[in-house]
């Protein structure tokens, strides 16, 4: 994709034709700084003075260019000082689709189209900036720009022009000008712009597509052992038999899809699914392919014939990883353990706090069973799932190193194993706690006091309520431990707790196994598969990301700090690669799939793509709310103006408000906002560990080894490169669109979009007919 990286640009016409933007196909393009300013400025001081400053230039401009052109225009874009090229990048766009687009010269168009019908290399040269040539060029289909150029340092404006500087043609220019023919020799522009020659003419031209510098990060092998045959993917899993758990959930379902359109060479897919009550684990398998948009591609490419193909490629077992055993029956057990090469464990349960039990048993007690069962097998091999986060409280650069037992604070003496059946002991205490005489009283006298309850409630009605409560107050009372005892041995939440639980477990009882353990960072919408703009769910930052397109404007953030985000198929290639490489047992103990090493985007970059993506989406719409909205972005602001200015000091002045009025009779006018603040505010503080705390750089060099080492003709399809990656088209045109598309409705309560319906015809094995199963579209 031409987005990527600068390699996608090709080198420079060898004779272009100069087309002249200025009275051929628009009027005027001279800058207008106030239209690139926007309140993204941190105090409304500043935003004052940066308006004060617009203003006087604009009383001043005449003057300035009657004295000296070209300093005149140096001058005039001193005001964009201090803006980001992204938001420069998105307010040219702007300017050219809302402002420039309707006023183009039809005559002129039909002249410059006519030119590329010749062959000719068309340059556009304007005294505008690039960041509102660049729109207009793609409109037009040219390919190169000649325009002015700000300097950025660190992706920010210097307000100082790079030359040439471009001035404004003079008055006789512009009567002299005016015909819908703008093409004019090389000479002529060289002298117009007081150039040198040609050469420094050609020098000034620049792509029209937004290019973005190429990271290059050279692979440096040292002690380990470096393998002299490449490394193929399609040779290593052909004919191979892989075990995918996991496989309704976000990573699981892309993987799956992504193997099926690109690996035609595996030779069987088995899916371990857990039954649901009285729907079974083939039924759910079905109704996932038939819903999920991420089959979309798969349904393009083979149509009617899909289910023959999951026939022949797709076994669905039924079964449980959270049981001893996976929760198969002996003869499947059996049969898995002589057949299988490789088991991909995609599942867990991502909830930051969810129950101590849930937790426990997906997280841990999971990886324990299959760590069982690969040691019973032949051959098999594991991928386990986990997360960067394990690294829990602490800063600087997390290396692809297992530590068994470890605790970001460090405790002395700690034992994972221990720990684990400590909280087995936890769990058990609790139960017993719950069912006790004391808890019993307490729940008594709250289904007693409850204000909805009937009056003289008893007998069966009222052990019921008490069951209710108990089952309420243990969920609880679990929650609450699993946080506890995960922040105090360093970890922000029972899920890293859990998973790094399961990383030292893996570490003592799987020595000596071919194990890698995996450790995505955040994982969001895709880039390219299964198709561009898929995302699922609101587990990951889609709600944070959600609030900072409301009033909502100040984020308690390190600006400095890395958020670390991955797309979903840049981790389902990483996986690909590494299930390829155990099946070869020439893979690393430990990987990382992340991106603050190879392509850093710190939080304050982040927040402001976050607000530029929705400013995109409200410019389009119409409303009074929908203007205040895309003129007011959220930034980065430190914890204590953020209690002091934000959410929690909004929420005790709703309160004094409550309390004033409480004495009179009328219902509360104002609890719904204090609920919303609330909520606000829980969510903050829910993503502070990843916003505000713990600056870490992830390393991510196992798997990009594994990807340098491809076969030339696989590096197209199986490739790992999170380093080319444009996060300015990712979170604007990608991200944010995709979110508002699959989360948000989810977020509001509102369904997502109609679909058509789908059926998915798999034939049956008993009878030799076939079997439909369809959907009606109104799940999706």
């Amino acid at each position: 994709m031409s987005h990527l990286n600068s390699n996608s640009a090709n080198a420079l016409p060898a004779s272009p034709a100069y087309w002249r933007v200025e009275g051929s196909l628009l009027e005027l393009t001279t800058v207008r700084p106030i239209a690139f300013f926007s309140w993204n400025s941190q105090t409304f001081g500043s935003r004052l003075a940066r308006r004060s400053l617009v203003l006087s230039m604009a009383l001043l401009r005449p003057f300035l260019y009657a004295a000296n052109r070209k300093a005149a225009t140096r001058i005039v874009h001193a005001v964009l000082r201090g803006i980001t090229r992204d938001r420069l990048d998105l307010l040219g766009e702007e300017e050219f689709e809302y402002k420039l687009k309707p006023l183009l010269k039809a005559e002129g168009v039909r002249q410059l189209k006519a030119l590329q019908a010749t062959g000719a290399e068309v340059v556009l040269v304007s005294q505008g900036l690039e960041h509102v040539m660049r729109p207009l060029a793609r409109q037009l289909g040219v390919r190169w720009i000649i325009a002015n150029r700000l300097d950025f340092r660190d992706g920010v404006s210097t307000g100082r022009l790079m030359s040439p500087v471009i001035r404004p043609r003079g008055i006789f220019a512009r009567i002299r000008e005016t015909g819908p023919d703008g093409q004019q020799s090389a000479a002529r522009w060289v002298r117009a712009l007081g150039l040198r020659g040609p050469k420094a003419l050609a020098s000034a031209i620049v792509p029209a597509e937004r290019v973005t510098p190429a990271r290059v990060r050279p692979i440096v092998y040292f002690d380990e052992p470096r393998h002299a045959e490449p490394f193929s993917v399609r040779k290593a899993l052909n004919g191979k038999r892989v075990l995918l758990i996991g496989v309704t959930g976000f990573i699981g379902k892309v993987w799956l899809a992504n193997t099926l359109m690109d690996l035609p060479e595996i030779g069987k897919l088995y899916l371990l699914i857990r039954r649901q009550k009285s729907n079974p684990a083939q039924k759910r398998f079905e109704k996932v392919m038939e819903e999920s948009p991420v089959f979309d591609p798969l349904y393009e490419k083979y149509g009617d014939a899909l289910g023959a193909l999951l026939a022949d490629k797709v076994e669905v077992v039924e079964g449980d990883v959270s049981q001893p055993g996976l929760g198969l029956d002996a003869e499947t057990s059996a049969r898995l353990g002589r057949v299988l090469d490789l088991i991909v464990n995609s599942s867990g349960l991502t909830d930051f706090n969810p129950d101590l039990r849930d937790a426990l048993a997906v997280n841990v007690d999971s990886t324990y069973h299959l760590i069982e069962f690969i040691r019973r097998s032949d051959h098999v091999a594991l991928l386990h799932l986990s997360t960067c986060y394990v690294a829990g409280a602490r800063d600087g650069r997390v290396g692809e190193r297992v530590r068994p037992n470890y605790t970001p604070a460090g405790v002395t003496d700690f034992d994972a194993e221990q720990e684990w059946h400590a909280l087995h002991r936890l769990l058990e205490s609790a139960e017993t706690q719950a069912e006790g005489a004391e808890v019993t009283a307490a729940l008594t006298r709250q289904a007693l006091g409850k204000e909805h309850a009937a009056r003289g409630l008893s007998g069966q009605a009222l052990e019921n309520q008490i069951r209710k409560n108990r089952v309420r107050w243990l969920k609880t009372h679990l929650t609450e431990a699993g946080i506890k005892r995960a922040q105090e041995l360093g970890w922000p939440n029972t899920y890293t707790y859990t998973k790094s639980l399961a990383e030292s477990l893996i570490a003592k009882h799987g020595d000596g196994l071919p194990i890698a353990i995996v450790r995505p960072a955040i994982v969001e919408t895709s880039v390219e598969k299964p198709f561009r703009g898929w995302n699922e769910g609101i587990n990951t930052s889609a709600s944070l990301s959600y609030l900072l397109g409301t009033a909502f404007r100040q984020l308690p953030s390190n600006e400095r700090k890395r958020l670390d985000i991955i797309a979903v198929d840049a981790v389902c290639a990483g996986m690909t690669l590494i299930a390829a490489a155990l099946v070869e047992r020439r893979h690393d103990p430990l990987y990382q799939l992340a991106t603050s090493v190879t392509n850093p985007c710190d939080m304050g970059r982040s927040i402001e793509l976050t607000s530029l993506g929705h400013r995109k989406h409200y410019r389009a719409q119409e409303g009074l709310e929908y203007w205040l909205r895309l003129r007011m972005d959220a930034i980065p602001v430190s914890k204590e103006r953020y209690q002091r200015m934000s959410a929690p000091a909004q929420k005790m002045i709703i309160r004094s408000i409550q309390r004033i009025m409480s004495p009179l009779p009328m219902k509360k006018p104002l609890a719904k906002t204090e609920r919303t603040l609330e909520r606000v505010e829980k969510l903050v503080q829910l993503f502070e560990p990843f916003i505000l705390h713990n600056e870490h750089d992830f390393v991510a060099d196992n798997v990009e080894k594994l990807s340098q080492a491809l076969a030339p003709d696989e590096r197209g399809t199986f490739a790992y490169n999170t380093a080319g990656l444009d996060w300015w088209e990712y979170w604007i045109n990608i991200h944010i669109p995709a979110l508002r598309r699959w989360t948000y409705p989810l977020i509001e309560g509102r369904p997502l979009e109609a679909r058509a319906p789908r059926v998915l015809r798999m034939p049956a094995v008993e009878h030799g007919d076939v079997v439909k199963t369809g959907t009606n579209g109104r799940t999706w």
